[in-house]
């Protein structure tokens, strides 16, 4: 480890907080084949592995393409443009995406690439080919409240909950921020919440609270992409640790990789066995058993904080995954112990928040700063260790 200035705070500006819902009406006899059509070919940055929670990877060549819809055509029916065969046959495809389809050699006919202008005849075979396959589990749009920071029309930045998952998987295929961003997002024929060229740049834990850009266009999200690949990003955390976190600034570099005693944990590996990992620290303030600090992303990997804090003795508090729910400093004696697990039933949780997120527009080119204050649960874990350790000064 070693000591390194983690620099000052950047500017903040807020634009606006509220909760958003959205709703629309779709025709019934229109299919949905919502994995469908892209605004663009492909673009720069892959799509988010779910094991890499902030991981951003380069995209690599896509060799193959896979069928999304098939239709035959009625024998009876009159010759018309694909383009529009194809609007009045889909539900959550613009004209214009279907048209940009096309162009990019999406829309085939009898198997053969056409331009939206082709036009239509009895008995033909009309498909849709992707560049990815279809989603065994589509995204379903969910009236769930979202906390939106900042939007336009080209991205949005949101305020996520503790408890919220942030992506369909595992077990997890509703009530995600992605079930909810697909619910606020329905009225704009141009955005698919099946499509990976768009939506979440980054991830962050259920249980960590905090900010998180999505990205409307797959422009968007190929510019913001290559800012967290390239590490131009600016993110911050607060977080609360166990014991007396002694230096009060320092870098921690450690890759990180899979834990191979326990699979459900990612490690420090030795070198070239994980990712390079970078973390900077900050002490704000000392509650003798417990460090509050701040945490500085240079890179992103899962659970990065978390292992790193836990790699150099200080496990975030009650993060059960890395131990932290048991009380790892302080006394034994009977009135310590049940403060301590009043503190874990205050926050819930392990005690890590995304406080601010910077980047560059990716239209405007215009330095992007965002804050999120403390949650209620965290503010309320601080306050009581704040007064835990100003009481015990006064014995």
């Amino acid at each position: 480890m070693k000591t390194k200035n983690p620099g000052s705070e950047p500017p903040i500006a807020i634009t606006y907080q509220q909760t958003a819902t959205m709703t629309t009406d779709i025709p019934a006899d229109r299919k949905d084949i919502s994995a469908a059509l892209p605004d663009t070919p492909l673009p720069d940055t892959d799509p988010i592995d779910a094991d890499d929670l902030d991981d951003i990877e380069p995209v690599g060549e896509a060799a193959q393409l896979y069928e999304h819809f098939r239709v035959v055509v009625d024998r009876g029916q009159e010759m018309m443009r694909v383009d529009k065969y194809l609007f009045d046959r889909l539900t959550n495809a613009s004209r214009n995406r279907i048209q940009k389809a096309a162009d990019a050699g999406f829309v085939m006919a009898n198997g053969r690439p056409v331009k939206s202008s082709y036009k239509v005849k009895p008995l033909d075979v009309i498909t849709i080919m992707m560049d990815r396959p279809r989603y065994d589990n589509e995204v379903i749009p969910e009236d769930i409240p979202l906390d939106i920071v900042y939007e336009d029309r080209y991205l949005m930045v949101v305020n996520k909950p503790a408890g919220l998952v942030v992506h369909p998987g595992h077990g997890n295929y509703r009530g995600t921020l992605v079930n909810a961003i697909a619910w606020h997002m329905k009225d704009v024929p141009d955005y698919d919440a099946n499509d990976p060229h768009v939506g979440l740049v980054h991830r962050i834990d259920k249980d960590t609270s905090g900010l998180l850009v999505i990205a409307k266009t797959p422009d968007a999200k190929t510019n913001l992409g290559n800012q967290f690949f390239h590490k131009t990003t600016k993110r911050r955390y607060r977080a609360l640790v166990w014991g007396n976190v002694e230096q009060d600034e320092g870098t921690i570099t450690g890759d990180i990789g899979r834990n191979p005693r326990d699979r459900m944990q990612m490690a420090v590996l030795p070198d070239g066995e994980g990712k390079h990992a970078v973390t900077h620290y900050r002490v704000l303030e000392r509650f003798g058993y417990v460090t509050l600090v701040e945490c500085i992303l240079e890179t992103g990997r899962t659970h990065q904080i978390r292992v790193h804090m836990k790699h150099i003795g200080h496990v975030l508090f009650n993060d059960e995954r890395y131990g932290g729910h048991e009380i790892l400093k302080g006394t034994h004696f009977a009135k310590y112990k049940q403060f301590v697990n009043n503190c874990f039933d205050t926050c819930p949780r392990q005690a890590l928040h995304a406080m601010t997120l910077g980047f560059v527009h990716p239209v405007t080119g215009q330095e992007m700063h965002f804050t999120s204050q403390l949650p209620d649960d965290m503010s309320r874990l601080i306050d009581k260790w704040r007064s835990y350790i100003s009481n015990r000064n006064l014995e």
